[in-house]
């Protein structure tokens, strides 16, 4: 068999998504590590409630709707039972990714300031990887159980209601979670910073959640296009 022939092979086409959207979801996943501390904020052409003319978010609030996207697809393509095996799989590779982190912080540094440096901009607080790790064990796994179940629900043509309805829930659970552990309960009961205050949290639960409700609705032709390819030779398909 010739290289184009194995190329063209549609199964050669569905294992290669695959591999492609483990590792944009594995990517997306710890790089929402080291930029959750940092606080964004944009601003509105309007005012909103809670929110105001700002929306202020964490750092990390894209790469996570990045997962969603990944897991969705994920979903669709290859099972529930495959879905939840890379979420969890995943959920483990947060500890790989932050041993690795914190041995190479541990070690001897040849220009001390540098490795402050390194510390100050790298290292995620307590806080925030205890609310990230909350969030996305429980969040991811709900993703799957509401994209299968709405899919049960409705069959197999209304790939945007599954792909926007589990996202909408399970980021709001997500939002919730991460920002509550994060910026409020880990800070009052562990004593690693100054809690923020309810008004602020609040604003970064609505801030985050509508941004990332319109990622969910703006990616959803993303989530089209890459099962069609997958599905253009009638493979892929989902039990």
């Amino acid at each position: 068999m010739s290289e184009a022939s194995v190329g063209d092979d549609p199964f050669d086409r569905v294992r290669a998504v695959q591999v492609a959207l483990v590792a944009v979801f594995v990517t997306a996943l710890v790089t929402a590590q080291p930029t959750a501390s940092k606080l964004l904020a944009f601003d509105l052409p309007i005012s909103l409630p809670v929110t105001g003319s700002e929306i202020v978010l964490p750092g990390a609030a894209l790469a996570y709707a990045v997962t969603f996207l990944a897991s969705d697809c994920y979903a669709e393509l290859y099972g529930r039972r495959a879905a939840q095996v890379m979420v969890n799989v995943a959920f483990g590779m947060n500890f790989l990714f932050l041993a690795l982190l914190w041995s190479t912080i541990a070690a001897p540094a040849a220009i001390p300031p540098q490795a402050e440096q390194f510390e100050a901009v790298l290292a995620p607080a307590t806080n925030i990887v205890l609310g990230s790790l909350l969030a996305y064990v429980v969040s991811q796994n709900w993703d799957v159980i509401a994209f299968h179940a709405i899919r049960k629900r409705t069959g197999e043509e209304r790939l945007w209601l599954r792909n926007i309805g589990s996202t909408a829930t399970s980021q709001a659970i997500d939002t919730v979670i991460f920002v509550s552990v994060a910026f409020y309960l880990a800070p009052h009961l562990l004593g690693v910073g100054d809690p923020s205050s309810l008004s602020l949290v609040a604003s970064l639960i609505v801030g985050q959640y509508l941004f990332k409700l319109l990622v969910a609705v703006l990616d959803t032709p993303f989530v089209y296009a890459i099962v069609g390819y997958v599905r253009a030779d009638g493979v892929g398909r989902a039990d």
